[in-house]
């Protein structure tokens, strides 16, 4: 297989190469994952467009993706694994905040760091209100003071923490996208290229891994949330509620149900590529 790394100890082995990002939300699915893979793949952390990228050079083999990556991907990814991030309802650090009614908005700046929030926020502007705002960006390092825009979405530390009183409306995405929907809402999950996982058994074997980790990984909370918490500004118990309330690590029937809604929907607004074929397994 073009591409992949031989194990030095074992030639026969094949290592595939798997990234993920850092962020918080992650931290679950891939607290005990370099332990599963073993010799059988090496797990490196970057930023979503970055992994994004390389998968789709071939530089990747498998990757934690956002879900409108996925979308772009066409018919060479396969999501290979039921582990994802999701949720059911609020979800605390994806959100809108207008300065304004947020039916009155007409520019709108995107957070660098999602493009699934992204595309979300202008599904659920445009269904819920009719509107499709100008947008601008929202660099990572800047604060909203700097930015000249009606409404700002924000994800991560700073959405947890907005400033008070600056904001005549916030909206939390997942509960927007949750009622509006009547669905989960699915914003990564672990994809590959079909290519690399043309073997049964090899598939199969990262399969487990990919799910095993996220299981041990759901039994861990506290810990993660005693050992992540101060960095980011959160009490472990606030930290644990995150994981534990407002996040959702399986990408069940319903999730995959959000999930083609919201291709549907990002297709029908030019947000992603049009596709003719069903999602894959």
């Amino acid at each position: 297989m073009e591409g992949h790394r031989t194990n030095s100890s074992n030639p026969e082995t094949i290592m595939l190469r798997l990234g993920a990002v850092s962020y918080l939300n992650t931290k679950p699915l891939i607290e005990t994952l370099p332990r599963r893979l073993g010799r059988s793949g090496e797990l490196r952390l970057d930023l979503p467009s970055r992994l994004a990228r390389d998968l789709a050079a071939g530089e990747l083999d498998i990757a934690l993706i956002p879900s409108v990556e996925y979308f772009r991907g066409g018919d060479e990814y396969e999501i290979i694994s039921d582990a994802a991030i999701a949720c059911r309802g609020p979800v605390w650090s994806v959100r809108v905040l207008s300065r304004v009614p947020m039916n009155e908005v007409r520019t709108l700046a995107l957070d660098e760091g999602s493009r699934t929030s992204a595309a979300m926020s202008q599904v659920l502007l445009a269904e819920m209100h009719g509107l499709r705002p100008k947008t601008v960006p929202f660099p990572i390092g800047s604060s909203p003071d700097e930015i000249d825009a009606d409404a700002l979405l924000m994800i991560g530390d700073r959405a947890m923490h907005p400033a008070p009183g600056k904001y005549q409306e916030i909206w939390d995405l997942g509960d927007r996208w949750c009622r509006w929907t009547e669905l989960p809402f699915v914003f990564a999950m672990w994809v590959a290229r079909r290519s690399a996982v043309a073997d049964p058994q090899i598939r199969q074997q990262i399969e487990d891994a990919l799910n095993v980790s996220r299981d041990e990984g759901l039994q861990q909370f506290e810990m993660i949330a005693k050992r992540e918490a101060a960095g980011h500004g959160l009490t472990i118990e606030d930290l644990h509620r995150y994981f534990a309330e407002n996040l959702h690590f399986q990408l069940g029937n319903g999730e995959r149900s959000g999930l083609a809604a919201f291709r549907e929907k990002a297709e029908h607004l030019g947000l992603v590529p049009a596709s003719h074929s069903p999602l894959q397994d």
